[in-house]
């Protein structure tokens, strides 16, 4: 099973660009996804940004891997 986190783009640096996950920023490859933005929410799995996806979609993904996670942490 592969597992795929969205997070918003922070700074474009080439094909590179750093990525907030929630506070959590980190650099992922963005050479796969089409005309990446400063702002736009993508999917990132293995460091590879691997799609981007609409604002709504991306906020709801988000609570649910909240929910998830404080489902781990009873």
């Amino acid at each position: 099973m592969c597992l795929a986190i969205p997070g918003k783009i922070v700074k474009i640096n080439g094909n590179t660009a750093l990525v907030d996950f929630d506070g959590i920023q980190q650099e992922v490859i963005v050479a796969l996804v089409l005309n990446p933005e400063v702002g736009k929410y993508v999917i990132v799995h293995a460091g590879y940004a691997i799609e981007q996806m609409e604002e709504k979609d991306a906020l709801e993904a988000i609570e649910q891997w909240k929910e998830i996670a404080a489902d781990q942490s009873l």
